[in-house]
């Protein structure tokens, strides 16, 4: 299965080749066939011509050139729509993400059947360097909030850093957010269709060139608006998403007959299940 590495970046001349070379290092000793795709989010450094030096070398490596408006959600948007692979990967230009966790999501869907890989920075196993302390404390307390919205064990939802089977993406959009609350309308889109989501211990690394483009202030309205948006999808059409799902594949509207509206989903066995919906209280290591 082919996979695809969508690769947002603004002005990270400084980071862009090593991110590339990583992924190259990684994926190729991995034997996993891939693309690199790099939107190029109207840098105004030298983003572009680094990539395009890589491309040279590297035919795995494709550029996209965005023109204004920027913003991360327009740049991930403009990636998702040039994807060939059957899988993708939303991967930070920064080097915060390390390429060994890009292998082990993409074995947990090729290979174990999952739909989507939630990668958690917060779980038994994972390791965090240099995250700053009161963007720790906000995340940490937004993703306590969203487990109890969406009532599921996954515990860092507003990480980009995620893996998703292609046909996932086609059903949870079309995508309408323009920076970072992307990251939530694609996680809680896949979440809320209830597809089959593996949560896994990941490595996060903070910047070591650049800046950070996440404006606690300026991001606040709009995770809101996307939250509550699909909160509400959740709690009043989940029988309608759900329908339209099953009927994207090929399944018969009868199957969700008995789904509770709320969105809770029912288990065999009772227990809450790696779509992330259940009777049981989250669990989760925060």
């Amino acid at each position: 299965m082919l996979l695809s590495v969508v690769i947002p970046a603004h002005n990270e001349e400084r980071n862009i080749r090593r991110c590339l070379a990583e992924l190259r290092g990684v994926l190729r000793a991995e034997q996993i066939p891939y693309e690199a795709i790099v939107a190029n989010d109207n840098s105004t450094d030298d983003t572009r011509r680094v990539v395009e030096a890589e491309m040279e070398l590297d035919p795995t490596v494709r550029l996209v050139n965005r023109t204004p408006p920027a913003g991360f959600g327009r740049a991930v948007r403009s990636g998702l729509a040039t994807v060939r692979g059957a899988i993708v990967v939303v991967y930070m230009a920064d080097c915060s993400d390390d390429a060994h966790d890009v292998v082990k999501y993409y074995r947990k869907i090729a290979d174990e059947g999952y739909d989507c890989v939630f990668g958690s920075r917060f779980i038994e196993g994972s390791r965090v360097e240099k995250y700053p302390r009161l963007k720790l404390v906000i995340n940490r307390v937004v993703n306590r909030c969203i487990q109890w919205m969406f009532w599921t064990k996954f515990n860092d939802l507003t990480n980009a850093f995620k893996a998703y089977r292609t046909e996932v993406i086609h059903a949870s959009g079309p995508y309408c957010a323009s920076h970072f609350n992307l990251t939530l309308e694609m996680s809680l889109g896949a979440l809320i269709r209830r597809y089959k989501i593996a949560q896994v211990p990941i490595a996060w690394y903070g910047r070591s060139w650049g800046c950070s483009d996440l404006h606690l202030r300026e991001m606040g309205r709009r995770y809101l608006s996307t939250l509550l948006s699909l909160f509400f999808q959740k709690i009043l059409v989940s029988d309608d998403i759900l329908t339209e799902r099953l009927a994207g594949s090929g399944g018969q509207a009868s199957e969700i007959t008995g789904l509770r509206v709320a969105g809770e989903a029912r288990t065999d066995s009772g227990q809450r299940d790696e779509d992330g919906f259940g009777n049981s209280a989250p669990r989760t290591a925060v």
